[in-house]
């Protein structure tokens, strides 16, 4: 590939990435929490009952292709989905972009299957939680990717709870098209200010160290110990007159972790790609993959790629995992609603916005701004949705249209609940601060 050397290439990028309508998607990245049951630790990459033992099983048993380095297993491939590790073994299926979250479901269902049935024999439970439950740091091995070589160190000199991210937390991410840029931007903004309603609604993560942690998000406080650099809310994306633009130069501010030459990474820790794009670094010059690649390493709420993520959820429990997408299909591929949810939180200042971020992540729901509650506005929100989704009329073999995934949400928002309120209820009640019984609560199962 060719030298680059001016923004502009860098913002045709995003240009070239619009898609016509017709061709748009869902893609949804789940990731799961892996314990072993007797001691409810993380399972640890290396093993019998290992990481990688269960990428094995599954390239013997349903026809995955394995992508190894230094002779490890780090990632598999089948088709259009693939199978990838975060640093503490967390496994994530990235699924296939779909039409419908009919697709998506049948998708991620065989994956359930697939999952249960390889690790049934090694005493594996997967769990739907935002975070590893008991897991200490020290406890849980880093999984052997050459990235994560590079950026465990990098972290620890940049924040107070990167190493908690990488190796403890669990996501489901939905990533969606835009046709052009002021299309992309629309959705940029308006999934960057739903942030703080999306992190209350999928709150998941209260129970960390084996007890109760003071929030029902942690996973979402840590992201803001991480990395302020590459991390977090973005102002300018709530400018009127935001652009490409405007994200390339967030982006070339951000330091590189690194760069690939001729199959490995070089370290460019610290190095702003600013720099890089008017200077070079240790003897290399950009090119566009480097651009793409760094894309890749930046984590506000809502990132743009060559599609747009949104990125706030806690990882959710089997029953309420495509939710998520279904709520994000619902809103942002339908342009009334789209403007719908903006209008909900369009008001508000910077001030606000980050006080209402940072409270969503210890009070979820109960989360109030100006008269309302986040519950309020998630109950909106959701409603905005199902007319999205009832408009767009997708329909399975059964005749149900996609609010049949965004039914049992809507239904526990009607309680006044979020994931956590339920975890936290029974925690202190049925389960009796029993960690054992706290796994077989959480523990996925066929469905």
């Amino acid at each position: 590939m060719s030298i680059i050397s001016k923004k502009e290439e860098l913002e045709a990028f995003f240009h070239n990435s619009g898609k016509p309508r017709r061709e748009w998607r869902v893609g949804t990245e789940y990731e799961k929490v892996a314990i072993k049951r007797q001691s409810a630790k993380a399972i640890p990459y290396h093993g019998p009952a290992g990481v990688a033992a269960i990428l094995r099983a599954l390239i013997e048993e349903y026809h995955w292709e394995p992508r190894e380095e230094d002779g490890h297993v780090i990632a598999l491939v089948r088709e259009k989905a693939e199978i990838h590790l975060e640093p503490g073994g967390q496994i994530e299926l990235s699924g296939e972009p779909c039409e419908s979250i009919h697709c998506t479901n049948a998708e991620f269902t065989q994956h359930i299957r697939e999952m249960l049935d390889v690790a049934r024999g090694m005493d594996v439970v997967f769990l739907g939680l935002g975070m590893q439950p008991v897991s200490e740091l020290e406890e849980i091995e880093w999984v052997p990717k050459r990235r994560y070589r590079i950026m465990g160190p990098y972290m620890q000199n940049v924040g107070t709870m990167g190493h908690r991210m990488m190796k403890q937390t669990a996501t489901v991410q939905a990533n969606i098209d835009f046709s052009d840029e002021q299309d992309a931007m629309a959705k940029f903004r308006t999934a960057m200010g739903l942030s703080p309603l999306m992190y209350a609604i999928f709150a998941n993560s209260p129970i960390s160290g084996g007890q109760l942690n003071g929030y029902k998000s942690f996973r979402g406080h840590i992201w803001t110990g991480t990395d302020k650099d590459r991390c977090g809310m973005l102002p300018f994306a709530f400018s009127p007159d935001v652009s490409f633009a405007h994200y390339v130069e967030y982006a070339l501010d951000v330091p590189m972790y690194f760069i690939m030459r001729n199959g490995e990474y070089v370290d460019f820790t610290g190095i702003p790609f600013r720099r890089f794009l008017t200077h070079g670094h240790k003897g290399h010059y950009p090119m566009m993959e480097d651009w793409v690649l760094h894309l890749t390493t930046l984590f506000p709420e809502a990132r743009i790629k060559s599609y747009l993520e949104i990125r706030s959820a806690d990882s959710q429990p089997p029953e309420l995992m495509l939710a998520m997408p279904a709520l994000t299909k619902g809103v942002f591929y339908d342009s009334d609603c789209l403007q719908a949810a903006w209008d909900l939180v369009k008001g508000w200042s910077w001030d606000e916005r980050m006080e209402l971020y940072h409270d969503s992540h210890r009070y979820a729901l109960q989360a109030r701004i100006r008269r309302f509650s986040l519950l309020d506005l998630a109950k909106e929100l959701v409603e905005i949705a199902w007319e999205g989704l009832k408009r767009q009329a997708v329909q399975n073999s059964n005749g149900e249209d996609e609010t049949i995934y965004l039914k049992p949400l809507r239904d526990m928002l009607n309680q006044g609940w979020c994931p956590a309120d339920i975890l936290v209820q029974k925690w202190e009640g049925e389960l009796g601060r029993d960690i054992k019984k706290l796994i077989d609560y959480a523990a996925y199962k066929l469905p």
